[in-house]
């Protein structure tokens, strides 16, 4: 069973769409592909600084397509909403559904975003909410500090006046990111040096899907909530079904989260709760220092002026760290 999980991240998906993306690239550095988007600012080089009065609202519907950006620094977003270096004095909304697509990004810094919402130094005043239903699709990224989201909320040294909401389906679907620290999200919340005056939603929904990161400091979230130096005034919620799926990071000090919620530095103002339904699925860290987190509240570092609730049904499924100082937590509650 896990040897026909893992031919998901490395078989027919990910050489399916090859041909089918490389046929629309575009290249160049600082290379820009959008495809059903909206940037509140460009992620091309020179810093802008756009001021949105009202909403961001994005609607979209992508069959059968390819996005593609190559070349240092490349973006390439389908069904997204990217807000960087921008104000937002209102909600930002994203609804995507995606099939039988490809989106790419190969170079240094290259990112890959579909169906999600990303904030990087951005304000935004009320709620941000993404939800996608992803099939038969591929997200890549390829290169150095390569990132590939795929129907997730990542938000970085960006503050929210609102709650944050994510709620993704992904089906027969692949997300890989390659490159040292490289970084790969799929149905996902990550929070990194943000704050967020609401509460932090997550719900996923997963079957023979794969994610992937492959490099020395790699991270794979599945179906889960990051937070790294955040702050949330309210409560954080995840709630993830997976089902023959397939998590792996693979490299030194990589780490692996598969239906877990992880709080590094961080400062939570109400309660934290996971909830995952885990079946046929494996979640894998390989390398020195490697850690995989399957159905798990993992906090480090941190403060949280609530109850914290963890409940993980995990069934014919693997769980698996390995290398020197490695660690492998299933169904756990861990504080340090």
């Amino acid at each position: 069973m896990k040897k026909m999980i893992l031919t998901i991240a490395t078989g027919s998906i990910f050489f399916w769409f090859t041909p089918l993306a490389m046929a629309a690239a575009g290249a160049g550095e600082g290379s820009s592909a959008a495809s059903g988007a909206t940037g509140a600012a460009r992620q091309a080089a020179g810093k802008a600084t756009s001021d949105i009065k009202g909403t961001l609202s994005n609607l979209n519907e992508t069959k059968e397509a390819a996005n593609v950006a190559i070349g240092k620094g490349a973006v390439a977003n389908t069904g997204t909403v990217a807000v960087k270096n921008s104000k937002v004095k209102d909600t930002i909304s994203n609804k995507s559904n995606i099939e039988k697509s490809g989106n790419v990004a190969i170079g240094e810094n290259a990112t890959a975003n579909l169906g999600s919402v990303t904030v990087q130094d951005g304000d935004v005043k009320g709620a941000i909410s993404n939800k996608a239903n992803v099939a038969k699709s591929a997200n890549v990224a390829m290169g150095k500090m390569a990132t590939a989201n795929m129907g997730s909320v990542t938000m970085n040294e960006g503050s929210v006046k609102g709650s944050v909401s994510n709620s993704a389906q992904v089906e027969k679907s692949v997300n890989v990111a390659l490159g040292e620290n490289a970084t790969a999200n799929l149905g996902s919340v990550t929070i990194r040096k943000g704050s967020v005056e609401g509460s932090v939603e997550n719900k996923f929904t997963a079957s023979e899907a794969a994610n992937v990161a492959i490099g020395k400091e790699a991270i794979a979230n599945m179906g889960s909530v990051t937070m790294r130096g955040g702050t949330v005034k309210g409560s954080v919620s995840n709630e993830a079904t997976v089902a023959k799926s397939a998590n792996a990071a693979i490299g030194e000090n990589s780490t692996a989260n598969m239906g877990s919620v992880t709080l590094h530095e961080s400062h939570i103002k109400g309660v934290v709760t996971n909830k995952a339904e885990i079946n046929e699925s494996a979640n894998v860290a390989i390398g020195k220092n490697a850690v995989a987190n399957m159905g798990t509240v993992a906090i480090s570092d941190s403060t949280v002026d609530g109850v914290i609730s963890n409940t993980a049904h995990v069934s014919n499924s693997a769980n698996v760290a390995i290398g020197e100082g490695s660690t492998a937590n299933v169904g756990s509650l861990t504080v340090e």
